[in-house]
């Protein structure tokens, strides 16, 4: 034993790095060490002999075992000794420039919805923030005494004393985009019309500003059918997974007939799982395009027909991401942002370019 002992307390001691030294453990105190071989020879040996080797060879583990654990730690010292000679670092010069913006929810989301629909065939059109008392309300078939044409509900432009141009006004919806289109280009025509939009409401769920996003298809033989299969598909790729919806009959001055959309979903914890459970939670209204509409914009009712949709992106993004308020998308300190996951990035856009 004594022969052992100063083999191997000699190469632990000479062992040049932390792979030889696990060599070294190996060969002594391993399943198959020669330390660990010789205990397994007392079973052989007489009452006697198993005294007096037994102890001896626990012994010479333990100290073979202390010997590798203390080199092992000298190894590990001289190894953060040379990296803190080579690695040299001065703490004292400035940090690095760390971007600070975040792409926003509402920005994210627009963008999301924009590339679904857009894969299904649909283009965008854009209109002016600014409408006229006409394009707004009446080729919409809103009637005058609507409660929604109202200084209540709706922000009206300040106009001089003998200012005897139209009225005009913050749009309310982007369904004077819708107008405007059919104006431009008649049918057939599918378009989705994302934007800002404007109303005189302020609470949790509703902010003077806000942004919508509707969608129009005009052909010959378009159907609610047709309707609920493009919802369903955006939702199921929207959220991610397969989503039942449902439909609910209502009433909107521009469409006939008129449907509320629910989405399947579960309340859990106060928190909404979109696509599973048996609980429904309303999304957008939508509905065939009202004759008296199309005919406004130009087109032929005989002839054609569609339907059109319309949702809040705000919304689509508080129930995606799980932000509570609609007012904190406004907020001045938008350092929550990366609470949900919004981290400053480059991401590229649908306009080219990229998000910073």
């Amino acid at each position: 034993m004594d022969d052992l002992r100063q083999k191997y307390l000699t190469a632990i001691a000479d062992a040049a790095d932390e792979s030889a030294l696990e060599d070294l453990r190996v060969q002594a105190v391993g399943k198959k060490g020669e330390v660990s071989l010789k205990m397994r020879e007392l079973g052989r040996m007489t009452p006697e002999e198993r005294q007096v080797s037994g102890p001896a060879l626990n012994a010479l583990k333990d100290e073979i075992n202390s010997a590798l654990a203390g080199k092992k730690s000298a190894l590990e010292d001289a190894a953060l000794d040379a990296r803190l000679r080579d690695e040299w670092l001065d703490v004292t010069l400035p940090a690095r420039d760390r971007p600070q913006g975040t792409i926003h929810p509402v920005s994210q989301v627009t963008e999301e919805v924009t590339a679904i629909l857009a894969d299904m065939g649909f283009s965008v059109a854009e209109g002016p923030q600014i409408e006229t008392n006409w394009h707004n309300f009446d080729a919409l078939n809103i009637p005058g005494h609507h409660p929604a044409r109202t200084e209540m509900d709706t922000f009206y432009m300040h106009r001089a004393e003998g200012d005897d141009r139209p009225p005009h006004v913050l749009r309310t919806h982007t369904s004077p985009v819708q107008i405007r289109s059919m104006q431009d280009t008649g049918a057939p025509i599918r378009i989705i019309c994302p934007g800002r939009v404007y109303r005189a409401d302020y609470d949790q769920t509703h902010t003077p500003m806000f942004h919508q996003v509707e969608g129009l298809a005009i052909d010959k033989d378009i159907s609610m059918a047709n309707l609920k299969w493009v919802l369903e598909e955006f939702f199921s790729a929207f959220f991610g997974t397969k989503v039942k919806t449902r439909f609910r009959a209502s009433h909107f001055p521009f469409t006939e007939p008129s449907a509320e959309v629910d989405i399947q979903c579960s309340w859990e914890g106060g928190t909404v799982k979109v696509g599973e459970g048996d609980g429904w939670l309303e999304v957008l209204g939508s509905g065939m395009v009202h004759p008296k509409v199309l005919s406004a914009a130009g087109v032929d009712p005989d002839k054609w027909q569609g339907f059109a949709f319309g949702m809040g992106i705000d919304r689509m993004a508080m129930l995606k991401y799980g932000i509570p308020d609609l007012r904190a998308f406004f907020d001045s300190d938008l350092r929550w942002l990366r609470h949900y996951g919004f981290a400053s990035l480059d991401q590229p856009t649908l306009h080219g370019g990229l998000v910073r």
